[in-house]
């Protein structure tokens, strides 16, 4: 994409934006990045500490999470592997490009983190429903986690309680909604509180080790698989046209890396927007394959009836799947801070934006401001995880606002800046990366508004 040389940062002084604006709201640094500080002097001299192959597997891992969980239901929702294969790498397509453009509108607007970007592109309005969908996003995804969390403990504690029990009864400390609590008060809580979070470079690697371990484990057991494992149903086509739409969230869902890739893009040692293309492919290509590996492996092997998450498909008893489970856990014990940092930082920077108060000046009510704000978000998100006990019911609203940040706002940034370019005469290429943004904005609003209307259609018709 060639750099115009016309500016689009016209409006984003509005809202009378301070000059450390920036700076307190600097959000979803990725969690190995380290970033050189944003200036017209350090932009592009190569300052990053960042590999092409290093930034390879931070976005790998950015792309890589527990929502891999859910993909054997989605291709079962789908109609079978042939059409969520095809799904996948035709969404692929579009998500390698919406990462690319925003590369290109980071440089082309000298800002280092996603929102940061929309609102210099875009401006004001887009630039707030950014920030809003990142804060929502990242509060159900919490949500999703609880869930998850609560989903592996269930199975743990059914093969750690052998002792029969009359019908009817449970012990009161394997329900549930106790567990849940009493983990989320005890880890997660305490984790969340601090303003900063620099041990999100370990939880890095343990989510890296857990996400391929769950899908080397749903490989192996598909090829060798236990004898009382045994598909109900194997669907191959989808059940109507609409069907295949049940897919979406959850890939929308796993590939959403896009928020956390700017930051890793200004990393990187040499930030140029063709290098950045070549390590977005390869990095897609990789989850590509663990996602792939993880839905058609598991769901041939139980057909329609595999669960939404599928490691509850599998028997208690399973000591290589326990041991997932167990990473499962200990991955979104260490995510969940780190997601709610992001929430509560985008929340930072409204309140901050709105109130036009300094940093200096807001130190002290800042401590007392993150403690009610990481309370209230924590409390909010474990009680909806206690009665929400499907995480298929979140992913599938949570997944449809993550194909805004794949689809509508790189497509929205794209349009903006191909028109802020000074041009006597505008080529085919202009068109056509203008008509291309288009049709982004379009498909992103058509599958946001598709998926999130058919779960609010699910959910009060279930």
């Amino acid at each position: 994409m060639a750099q115009g040389t016309g500016s689009i940062n016209s409006d984003y002084k509005d809202w009378e934006w301070s000059a450390d604006a920036g700076e307190r709201a600097r959000l979803l640094q990725s969690p190995s990045v380290e970033t050189v500080p944003k200036s017209g002097e350090s932009q592009g001299n190569g300052l990053g500490a960042t590999s092409a192959l290093g930034a390879v597997f931070i976005v790998v891992n950015a792309a890589l999470g527990a929502g891999l969980l859910n993909f054997p239901a989605a291709f079962s929702m789908a109609g079978g592997v042939a059409v969520g294969i095809t799904l996948q790498m035709c969404m692929l397509i579009f998500i390698i490009g919406g990462l690319v453009i925003l590369a290109y509108c980071s440089q082309a607007s000298n800002e280092r983190t996603y929102q940061e970007v929309v609102w210099a592109v875009c401006g004001k309005v887009p630039g707030v429903l950014c920030e809003v969908a990142i804060a929502v996003y990242t509060f159900g995804t919490c949500i999703a986690f609880l869930i998850i969390i609560g989903d592996q403990e269930d199975k743990i504690i059914a093969a750690l309680v052998t002792e029969p029990e009359e019908a009817g009864s449970s012990r009161w400390y394997t329900d549930r909604k106790f567990t849940i609590s009493i983990t989320a008060f005890l880890l997660i809580l305490p984790l969340s509180i601090p303003k900063e979070i620099g041990f999100q470079k370990y939880a890095s690697s343990l989510s890296v080790v857990g996400t391929w371990y769950v899908t080397a484990i749903i490989i192996i057991k598909y090829i060798w698989p236990d004898k009382e494992l045994t598909p109900v149903e194997i669907p191959t086509s989808p059940s109507t046209w609409t069907a295949v739409f049940n897919a979406v969230p959850t890939i929308c869902f796993g590939f959403q890396c896009h928020v956390s890739s700017v930051p890793v893009f200004n990393s990187m040692k040499q930030p140029e927007v063709k290098t950045w293309g070549a390590v977005v492919t390869a990095a897609m290509v990789i989850a590509l394959f663990v996602y792939t590996g993880t839905g058609v492996c598991g769901f041939l092997t139980f057909g329609a009836g595999v669960e939404q998450d599928v490691l509850l498909s599998y028997p208690s008893n399973d000591i290589p799947v326990a041991l997932a489970r167990a990473f499962i856990i200990l991955c979104v014990l260490t995510s969940y801070p780190i997601l709610h940092f992001c929430g509560r930082a985008v929340l930072e920077g409204l309140w901050l934006r709105y109130t036009g108060v300094t940093v200096e000046e807001d130190v002290v009510r800042e401590r007392r401001r993150r403690l009610l704000q990481t309370i209230s978000w924590f409390l909010l998100t474990l009680l909806l995880a206690l009665f929400i006990p499907d995480i298929g019911k979140v992913i599938s609203v949570i997944g449809g606002l993550a194909a805004c940040f794949i689809f509508v706002f790189p497509g929205l940034c794209l349009i903006q800046a191909k028109l802020s370019e000074i041009q006597e005469t505008r080529a085919i290429s202009w068109w056509a990366q203008v008509c291309y943004g288009v049709f982004m904005v379009t498909l992103g609003a058509f599958i946001f508004g598709q998926t999130t209307a058919n779960a609010i259609f699910v959910d009060l018709t279930a």
